[in-house]
């Protein structure tokens, strides 16, 4: 397993990180055996870096990182979780100083620590990146010892060129994929100059890019992408990219002859996501042991040639792009 910069927070971590949002909740049913299986498989390859968020499960998902971290003593890896979604309706007077810290007490716990790796505001409003108060606390935490990096995690572009102004923001999740390639311009660009690290989240488009969807294909009732594809519970971008669920299994076939001989799409998916250097880690989530060294494996893929690069590129262009291009 490779690593990279995370910015210039002094972290390293695997290209291939884990997204923990399906071990909590919203993604159907996994068992804590379950989870706990993908968590350590993930330790195995080489992974040292877990996304979560206060709100995955009720903070299910940080106490089993929690319990990961006791099961595997002395083998040090990096916990990013998030913060603000707990509001009842997402508002900048919600983002209080008091909260915040709220918020924070409740991750220190669940996670076992005495100070967070690295905390993400989780996806708030766009007016809120207008509001300085709101950094200015977080540096506060940073300065009391119960942070050491923060960053933000946006839904769209102008909100992560909005937040990188700030100089405490070190990192920036957003979605990207192969489905959503418009973060690749102005912001990597903007992120590489500012040394803000880059955190490619919903990598497999929510498991479309898996290529092992079909029209007929069931989810359970709490999941996400039976219940969110319009938007009805959160941003609709999170769940499909966005994408209608018939025209994202139509894309995914034209995609399929790209995929090396040897490699899923999934796989193929992820390492056409580490061709960009701008990116620090990949999350996919994983919801077993064998989905979690499947996507850890994907970091040993050689690179994609120039001309699959293309026939990606020119795929989104025809077919993605006036699509999603525009709402994120």
């Amino acid at each position: 397993m490779r690593h990279r910069r995370l910015g210039d927070t002094g972290y390293q971590i695997s290209e291939i990180g884990f997204g923990a949002w399906p071990i909590g909740g919203t993604w159907g049913e996994v068992s804590e055996a379950d989870a706990m299986g993908a968590l350590h498989a993930a330790l195995d390859a080489g992974v040292d870096f877990f996304d979560t968020a206060d709100v995955y499960g009720d903070g299910r998902s940080e106490r089993l990182i929690a319990r990961l971290r006791r099961e595997r003593p002395g083998e040090p890896f990096t916990v990013a979780t998030k913060a603000g979604r707990r509001l009842p309706s997402q508002t900048v007077e919600g983002y209080s100083e008091a909260n915040l810290r709220s918020w924070v007490k409740s991750s220190l716990q669940n996670l076992e620590t005495d100070c967070l790796d690295l905390l993400q505001l989780h996806c708030p409003p766009t007016a809120l990146y207008y509001e300085p108060m709101v950094f200015e606390a977080l540096d506060r935490l940073v300065a009391e010892g119960k942070v050491r990096h923060y960053g933000v995690s946006v839904e769209r572009i102008e909100e992560a060129l909005k937040a990188i102004e700030y100089p405490g923001v070190k990192t920036v999740q957003i979605i990207f994929n192969i489905f959503r390639l418009r973060p690749a311009g102005l912001l990597f660009r903007e992120a590489g100059a500012r040394d803000v690290g880059i955190l490619a989240r919903v990598p497999l488009a929510s498991g479309l890019l898996t290529g092992k969807m079909a029209r007929d294909t069931h989810f359970d009732e709490e999941d996400h992408r039976a219940f969110n594809r319009h938007g009805e519970a959160f941003d609709r971008g999170e769940t499909f990219s966005g994408i209608d669920f018939e025209t994202g299994l139509e894309l995914v076939e034209e995609l399929r002859p790209l995929v090396p001989q040897g490699a899923t799409m999934a796989q193929f998916a992820l390492r056409w996501i580490l061709m960009f250097d701008e990116v620090s880690t990949v999350i996919p989530g994983a919801k077993s042991a064998e989905q979690a060294r499947a996507n850890a494996a994907a970091a040993d893929l050689a690179p994609l040639p120039p001309e699959t690069m293309a026939a990606v590129a020119d795929l989104y262009e025809r077919r993605v792009k006036p699509l999603v291009h525009h709402y994120w």
